[in-house]
């Protein structure tokens, strides 16, 4: 049966209808069946994402939990890092994975440990992506971009130069610092966001056990955030958890 005088797909145009393109072949009337559904599918996605970063812009405070395999926690061979971001109440909000299975993303790992560069993609239990982290490479000034999944920028974390203490700059994506985040020399555990010296949340790595502790350097962090801050200030401050954890507490021994 005859459906359309022109193709959905290239374009084509005949004097009379059509159901399978003579260009390109196309079956017309399965592919506006397939852009329907394709469609569906897409709004469902947006929707489960949006709920998502509703909970996210209402959220006071989340906890951010280190999840390591078997495999690494009995021969130390550090793999992809990953993430689970709940809740007060322990629901599950985000997952996040470290991008790179390649031979030269190995070889990084190896040997530049918590120094190497990375992609971390951030998603929805359902796979559905909210953000991305990526940080270059730096020996000291540590720098991480975070964006929306389509590269969008949110805002940037920057390591400042400072004698004994942990000072980054959260910068949105104007480039303005809006806060800082200050680590006390004498709690090497805690990061407070500040803003004009003021303390207004914070970042707090929470030991997780003494079993888990002796043999992973798997972290648990808990963020509190400042009141009234929007949902792409709220996802930088959660990007710097990331970097902070790689920075000071991804190795054995490394505290700087």
């Amino acid at each position: 049966m005859s459906t359309s005088p022109k193709c959905p797909k290239c374009g084509f145009t005949a004097k009379s209808a059509f159901n399978e393109c003579p260009r390109c072949g196309v079956i017309v009337s399965k592919f506006l069946q397939r852009a329907k559904e394709d469609s569906q599918a897409d709004r469902q996605a947006a929707a489960v994402k949006n709920s998502y970063l509703a909970v996210l812009a209402g959220a006071d405070t989340l906890i951010i939990r280190q999840k390591k395999e078997w495999g690494e926690i009995l021969t130390g061979f550090e793999t992809k890092n990953r993430y689970e971001v709940v809740d007060h109440l322990n629901n599950p909000l985000i997952e996040a994975l470290e991008e790179g299975g390649s031979a030269l993303a190995t070889i990084t790992r190896i040997f530049l440990k918590a120094l190497r560069p990375f992609t971390m993609h951030l998603f929805s239990p359902q796979g559905t992506g909210l953000f991305k982290l990526k940080r270059p490479f730096r020996f000291y000034f540590h720098e991480l971009d975070v964006c929306q999944p389509n590269g969008a920028p949110l805002g940037k974390i920057k390591r400042r130069f400072a004698v004994l203490r942990r000072i980054y700059s959260v910068i949105d994506r104007h480039g303005h610092e809006i806060f800082r985040l200050f680590g006390p020399l004498l709690h090497p555990w805690t990061f407070q966001i500040q803003k004009g010296g003021q303390e207004l949340g914070k970042i707090t790595k929470k030991w997780s056990g003494l079993v888990k502790e002796s043999f992973t350097d798997a972290d648990n962090f808990g963020i509190t955030f400042p009141e009234g801050i929007d949902l792409s200030q709220k996802a930088v401050l959660l990007g710097a958890v990331f970097l902070i954890d790689f920075v000071h507490f991804e190795n054995s021994g490394n505290r700087n």
